[in-house]
């Protein structure tokens, strides 16, 4: 690597919308997310998967289609 044309390599605060806070290391001093691994439903288990399969069979029945046929 060149000398003088990187940014400097740091330790990095992470803070959550959700107030989960945690270290890793960045260019920048402080990050801030919206979502983190502690409350985005995928990993905490809340996924809405069974209202998606509702609406698909709402779809076929509004339309007439066979389940088989699709």
């Amino acid at each position: 690597m060149k000398k003088g044309i990187h940014p400097e390599y740091m330790d990095c605060t992470v803070t959550c919308a959700c107030g989960e806070t945690f270290k890793t290391r960045s260019n920048k001093e402080a990050i801030s997310v919206e979502v983190c691994s502690k409350c985005h439903p995928f990993y905490t288990g809340q996924q809405r998967g069974a209202a998606r399969k509702g609406n698909v069979d709402k779809f076929y029945k509004k339309y007439g289609i066979d389940k088989k046929e699709a």
